[in-house]
């Protein structure tokens, strides 16, 4: 490549990465959910920040359910409210 290709190759826009919450929300999204274990590994988080995380999620009106399964307490989002 030549200088002009490297920095018209430089001033491409570059697709968004995933953020944090992306990542929290396909956890979510799967059939048997998240647990807390799960995001916290998943973002590097403490629990409390990622139980925060959650709470922002709910005032985003993603519809949250929460169940415990063998002892573990597993989060989903079953979809948008008011939609």
């Amino acid at each position: 490549m030549t200088k002009s290709q490297n920095a018209k190759a430089a001033k491409q826009p570059v697709a968004p990465t995933q953020t944090k919450r992306d990542t929290i929300l396909a956890l979510l999204a799967r059939p048997h959910g998240a647990s807390l274990d799960e995001m916290v590994a998943a973002t590097g988080w403490l629990p409390h920040t990622t139980r925060a995380m959650l709470t922002g999620i709910k005032k985003k009106r993603h519809a949250l359910s929460s169940e415990k399964i063998d002892g573990v307490r597993r989060y989903r989002v079953a979809a948008e409210a008011g939609q």
